[in-house]
């Protein structure tokens, strides 16, 4: 692999604390690259007006300027998601949607921390029970079965490729599928049954899943339901890199300067828990983007 895909810093994630990380680590002169795209921020919907010496402003607007900022300063963005993580020696390679191969010294994870949710009628009921939101941790659990994943971006294209290694049968639902076109043709290779168009609206069963219930009325039996609405999220990250996580398992653990239980893997924002708030994401990415940097700089590669 030639040096030209190698980075110090590679961000997941292009919310508030992403892109402090990006600009911050740009500016110590690390080669950096954000990943991922900026409308899967919580905060690309949202006004803010708790924010320090700012009057109310558009989400959407506050990450374009810091999005303007970072490539000032001369950090690379790509509005790609990650589909994997590995180790390679001292450094970790990361492959996007869109099949490109990336190597880094460090990475900084600012992904957010909350799953969406269909939000129909036994989702909640049977989590657990056939109900997942991640892949990478429960698709052992589907060997030769049949599946259905939610999801109309790279975690649900990217989790229907995984699970054909598990499962029988493998079906994708979604309104209108926005991948790369790379992932396209790892669903068609893979034999992943797209449904582009239809929704599920409903998820049956007594103490385990058994069916769904989908938009036009008809039914598809499933042992269980995948639902990916977004990017990679935190667990299945944690799950690939072997991360520690808090006591109560839903964020990360770090300690004061962003650093997890792993060398050269920081985190940053709601990834690390509450207070869920912009300041917050802020202060920390400021934080993990630095770090990464002296990080990256000091790692000696054989």
């Amino acid at each position: 692999m030639s040096d030209s895909s190698l980075y110090d810093i590679v961000i997941l994630g292009s919310g508030p604390a992403g892109l402090q990380a990006a600009i911050h680590g740009a500016r110590k002169k690390a080669r950096t690259l954000m990943l991922g795209r900026m409308d899967n921020s919580s905060l690309y919907w949202a006004h803010v007006e708790n924010y320090c010496c700012q009057l109310k402003l558009s989400g959407e607007d506050i990450l374009n300027t810091g999005r303007e900022q970072a490539i000032n300063f001369g950090a690379e963005i790509m509005d790609e998601d990650v589909l994997s993580i590995e180790p390679d020696g001292k450094l970790m390679i990361l492959k996007t949607e869109a099949g490109r191969m990336l190597k880094t010294k460090s990475i900084i994870l600012a992904t957010g921390s909350t799953h969406n949710k269909l939000k129909v009628p036994g989702e909640k009921r049977l989590l657990g029970k056939g109900v997942s939101y991640c892949v990478d941790c429960d698709a052992g659990f589907y060997k030769n079965e049949v599946v259905a994943v939610a999801g109309c971006r790279s975690a649900a294209a990217g989790g229907a490729v995984s699970l054909t290694s598990f499962a029988r049968e493998v079906h994708l639902y979604c309104e209108e599928l926005n991948v790369a076109e790379g992932l396209k043709k790892q669903l068609d290779t893979t034999g992943v049954i797209v449904h582009e168009g239809s929704t599920i609206k409903e998820i049956r069963g007594e103490n385990s899943v058994e069916s769904i219930l989908l938009e036009d009325g008809t039914t598809q039996s499933v042992s269980g339901v995948f639902i990916e609405l977004g990017a990679k999220g935190m667990l299945e990250l944690t799950a690939m890199l072997d991360i520690q996580l808090d006591e109560s398992m839903k964020y990360i653990e770090a300690d004061k300067k962003q650093h997890t239980n792993r060398p050269g893997i920081f985190a940053a924002g709601d990834i690390c828990g509450p207070p869920l708030q912009m300041a917050k994401a802020v202060g920390e990415g400021c934080v993990a983007g630095i770090e990464a940097a002296n990080y990256a700089k000091k790692l000696k590669l054989d």
